[in-house]
């Protein structure tokens, strides 16, 4: 949230030209802002003055913001635009990586980066010169730039990325596999295989006067498993979800990849099954649909209670026999009314994988100290990171690996010692 201080306008321009380019640069970082809204928007202003930062800060965010998951890129362009003029120097060196000075760097907030890039547009930043004042300036390289775009884009996290930046990632989203290997059935098939056939054996031998002839063989049947995705749409967990939502349109809607069917279930503070939206085969529609049917964009978090949800009234619907479910959430639950761990437990005794992609393994120092995570952590089959195409990417490994358990063992015994 910004922050709601004295508000200080730019020196010379007008204030409806101000709102005009602040809407400019709202529309280059994504939000369907047009004419209509921009008029909307300073009629409002007049109307309720902007004396204070507060009231002029809903009074635009009511006129520009139509969908939860538009406030942090209108949020960050406010504190840009409206508060501090130093503020887009710092951000004139984080969107120039090549060369930068001496001066500290620092890690984009959320949706910092896409406000940058919008509200700089065509801007260059002055490069420091050899020598200035006589006194040398100390240059550093990014090697960064020496590795393919590609490969740098792979592992960016998605919260930090821009707005050209996320669209390349989807559509490296959009060509990803997540192939699963196949089941073997108990039941089995008349074909010939490894397994003896006593029984159409005894009935050749039959033909013949009972003199066996030939001895005959079956196989195995094989089967594919349901794959059950989880998706915590949080407010902390928004943009990687929407990353993962993306990539599981596709392995929804290409064949070949073996899963029986695709379920998708999203939660924040309820449960909410987007399933048939997924099958749309225009990803924009198909996620735009699930945005409308989900309510609770970057709301709250009760992981317990939708758990309990989905293990009450869809658990027996959608698993199967030998289903994998994918659980995407950070772990931060503030629900108190419910076992979180008894739920989890019970999930897992359900499914045949539970593979848990938690984001905050991004950081090194990453430890299971929240009371949700520590709950969570014991009853999942594999714990591995979630907030990059390469950690996607690594789905597959974890499939035809079930006995990979990525880095719960690490954390588990941090949770013991």
């Amino acid at each position: 949230m910004v922050e709601l201080a004295a508000l200080e306008l730019p020196d010379d321009p007008k204030l409806a030209q101000n709102i005009t380019h602040f809407a400019r640069a709202l529309r280059k970082a994504g939000l369907p802002i047009g004419p209509g809204r921009i008029i909307d928007a300073i009629r409002a202003v007049e109307a309720t003055g902007f004396t204070e930062r507060a009231d002029f800060y809903w009074t635009l965010h009511a006129c520009f913001v139509s969908k939860p998951e538009e406030r942090a890129t209108f949020g960050q362009l406010f504190r840009l635009y409206w508060r501090d003029p130093r503020y887009l120097e710092q951000m004139m060196s984080f969107m120039s990586p090549m060369v930068r000075g001496v001066a500290e760097e620092r890690t984009a907030q959320a949706a910092e980066k896409r406000a940058a890039e919008a509200l700089l547009d065509g801007q260059e930043r002055d490069l420091p010169t050899p020598e200035e004042d006589g006194e040398e300036v100390e240059i550093s390289i990014d090697a960064s730039q020496t590795i393919s775009t590609q490969e740098k884009l792979r592992s960016l996290d998605f919260e930090q990325m821009s707005t050209a930046e996320m669209a390349a990632a989807k559509r490296i989203l959009a060509s990803l596999r997540l192939p699963v290997p196949p089941i073997l059935s108990r039941r089995t098939q008349n074909l010939p295989g490894r397994l003896p056939d006593w029984r159409a054996t005894m009935r050749g031998a039959m033909r013949h006067g009972g003199e066996v002839t030939d001895f005959a063989t079956k196989r195995r049947r094989i089967r594919y498993p349901n794959l059950v995705v989880l998706c915590d749409i949080s407010g902390s967990m928004s943009q990687y979800s929407r990353a993962v939502l993306h990539f599981l349109h596709a392995v929804a809607n290409r064949e070949g990849q073996g899963w029986a069917q695709v379920h998708a279930f999203t939660f924040g503070t309820r449960l909410t099954n987007i399933t048939r939206h997924l099958r749309t085969r225009d990803v924009d529609a198909a996620l735009s649909a699930a945005g409308l049917e989900a309510q609770d964009w970057e709301g709250g978090t009760r992981i317990a209670e939708c758990l309990a949800s989905f293990n009450r009234d869809w658990s027996r619907r959608v698993m199967g026999q030998g289903a994998v479910v994918l659980l995407i959430t950070d772990g931060l639950d503030r629900d108190t009314t419910a076992d979180l761990g008894r739920e989890m437990e019970r999930l897992k005794l359900s499914s045949r994988q539970l593979i848990w992609l938690n984001p905050l393994l991004r950081w090194d120092g990453f430890a299971p100290k929240a009371k949700g995570i520590m709950a969570m952590l014991p009853h999942c089959s594999s714990f591995r990171a979630g907030h990059n195409i390469t950690s996607l990417e690594g789905l597959a490994d974890a499939l035809a690996r079930p006995h990979d358990s990525g880095q719960k063992a690490r954390l588990m015994a941090m949770m013991q010692g």
